[in-house]
């Protein structure tokens, strides 16, 4: 199956966007491509017609893509968010299961006062959070899927992909209820990472001890006599190839808007990792961007900068959050494994050969001129102008907004440490004179705002997306708690939204987290 030459199919976009949710399940990359040829090959076994294998086609690659959206709170109760999803995998399907692995890592990586305080906090405040845990990732999820443009048999299957067979999932769902696709993505989940672990007898014991609870018993019968056929081959290098060519119908390519439009739309999701992050891709995305062409850079290699500014950080779900979100200093372990951030964008990307040139350059934002960046440490000219104009761009961009450990720093300011790192030799004069240019072409402050929101409810929302209490919000805006509280409901009642997670989202959707919009020019 073939595409238009030079385009962009949605399946590799969708297979792209797997590997940053096996990063943040803590998996290996293309655990979820696995777990999709799995449920393809029931579904070939149960012979089902073309238009159900296109939605298990794209509801296995996406299903788990909202699991990092919470991965702020995930840290804040349990330490490494991504160890507890890894090992939230492995620890049985019961309650007593999930009571007994809450209670071993909560208050993980803390000190003896911080899990003695988180102990006594979580049944007020965490248990409320947990149980809308799972409303929170399929909301996102689905969200993603109206974006990238999958119909809504697709999204029906998403939401139910959180349901179990006997009723204890996310909306109460059971047996035949729940859509055929949805059992099936779920099981082929945890069969893969059981046969990936203790190989095609691990995963039919497994299978066949939940069938009937967490599992669709009939379909766990498919899978126990059919096993060596379903279960084969998955230990083969890689399979990539393998997922785009088992794409059902025609390969669907994205014009050069929708291209732009679902890059967008997984950077945000990139930068939901944590509530810091919020709406940072499209601002680095704009000033890059801005920037290419003040520099007078050819149409196609500004556009290839934006676009890369976009995606630029989709190695940090491979993180986690109990680093980026750490107030104190970081070990030297911490820094190494923020450093290997750029890689994970890079090879993710580099699996589809229409978004490697992306790659190529978004693995160059942390590098600098004098050999002092990372990962590779790159110095002088081999870098080239479109990563001098990235790592400028997200310079400037970071340094404006708020970090666990330090406040944004104001604009001027900013941009002096720019012109520092410049005389220093770290960073290019010409693109840091452009992003400079780029950040001044600021247009008045919109008035009109979505939703209804008043100008205060968005000054509340972009604090409430960026993880602070009621109490935080009121410090910073001088305000009684009880009326960012009455603020904060107004802006649910408005946005739809439920909590932080899809709050934040609202805000990043329509382009409230960034005080940058697009430049005039004459």
């Amino acid at each position: 199956m073939t595409a238009a030459p030079g385009r962009v199919r949605l399946a590799e976009l969708v297979a792209t966007i797997s590997l940053g949710t096996d990063l943040g399940l803590g998996q290996p990359m293309e655990h979820v491509i696995r777990q999709t040829i799995i449920a393809l090959r029931l579904a070939d076994l149960l012979d089902l017609p073309e238009p159900e294998r296109v939605v298990v086609y794209y509801s296995g690659l996406l299903a788990w893509v909202g699991c990092h959206t919470d991965a702020y709170e995930q840290a804040k109760w349990f330490g490494d968010d991504i160890a507890m999803k890894r090992e939230a995998m492995f620890s049985g399907d019961g309650a007593a299961d999930l009571a007994r692995l809450l209670v071993r890592r909560l208050g993980s990586g803390g000190s003896v006062p911080d899990r003695v305080r988180t102990t006594v906090t979580f049944p007020v405040v965490g248990l409320r959070w947990f149980s809308s845990i799972l409303e929170s990732h399929w909301k996102a999820t689905d969200l993603l899927a109206e974006q990238l443009g999958l119909g809504d048999d697709v999204r029906r299957s998403l939401v139910e992909s959180y349901e179990r067979w006997d009723g204890r999932g996310a909306a109460g769902l059971r047996g035949e209820q729940i859509r055929l696709a949805s059992r099936l993505v779920y099981l082929a989940d945890v069969v893969a990472a059981f046969e990936r672990l203790g190989g095609a007898d691990a995963a039919v014991r497994m299978a066949r001890e939940r069938a009937g609870g967490q599992f669709d018993p009939d379909l766990v019968d498919l899978l126990c006599a059919h096993c060596r056929d379903v279960l084969a081959g998955l230990d083969q290098e890689s399979h990539w190839a393998q997922i785009l060519d088992r794409e059902p119908g025609l390969a669907r390519t994205l014009g050069e808007a929708e291209l732009d439009d679902a890059l967008a739309a997984i950077g945000d999701f990139a930068d939901l990792k944590s509530p810091y992050f919020i709406g940072h891709a499209r601002t680095v995305a704009q000033l890059a961007g801005d920037a290419a062409a003040g520099l007078g850079l050819v149409p196609d290699e500004a556009t290839r900068v934006r676009r890369a500014a976009l995606v630029h950080d989709l190695g940090r779900l491979g993180v986690s959050n109990g680093i980026w979100d750490k107030r104190s200093p970081l070990t030297l372990a911490e820094q190494e494994r923020i450093r290997t951030h750029p890689y994970l964008t890079e090879r993710m990307l580099a699996f589809s050969p229409r978004l490697a040139e992306l790659g190529a350059i978004a693995v160059l934002h942390h590098e600098r001129l004098d050999g002092t960046g990372y990962p590779r440490g790159l110095s002088g000219g081999a870098i080239p102008v479109t990563g001098r104009i990235l790592a400028a761009a997200d310079r400037y961009a970071t340094a404006t907004e708020e970090r666990p450990h330090r406040p944004a720093t104001d604009p001027d300011a900013a941009a002096t440490g720019l012109r520092d790192d410049v005389r220093r030799g770290a960073l290019d004069a010409d693109a840091v004179e452009a992003v400079l240019s780029a950040a001044g072409h600021r247009v008045r402050r919109r008035r009109a705002w979505p939703a209804g929101l008043t100008t205060r409810e968005v000054e509340v929302l972009r604090l409430l997306a960026r993880g602070l209490s009621n109490r935080d919000i009121a410090g910073r805006l001088v305000l009684s708690p009880k009326t960012v509280g009455a603020h904060v409901e107004h802006i649910y009642a408005k946005t739809g939204a439920n909590n932080r997670a899809t709050a934040g989202l609202f805000a990043m959707r329509h382009g409230l987290m960034s005080d940058f919009e697009p430049a005039e020019r004459s």
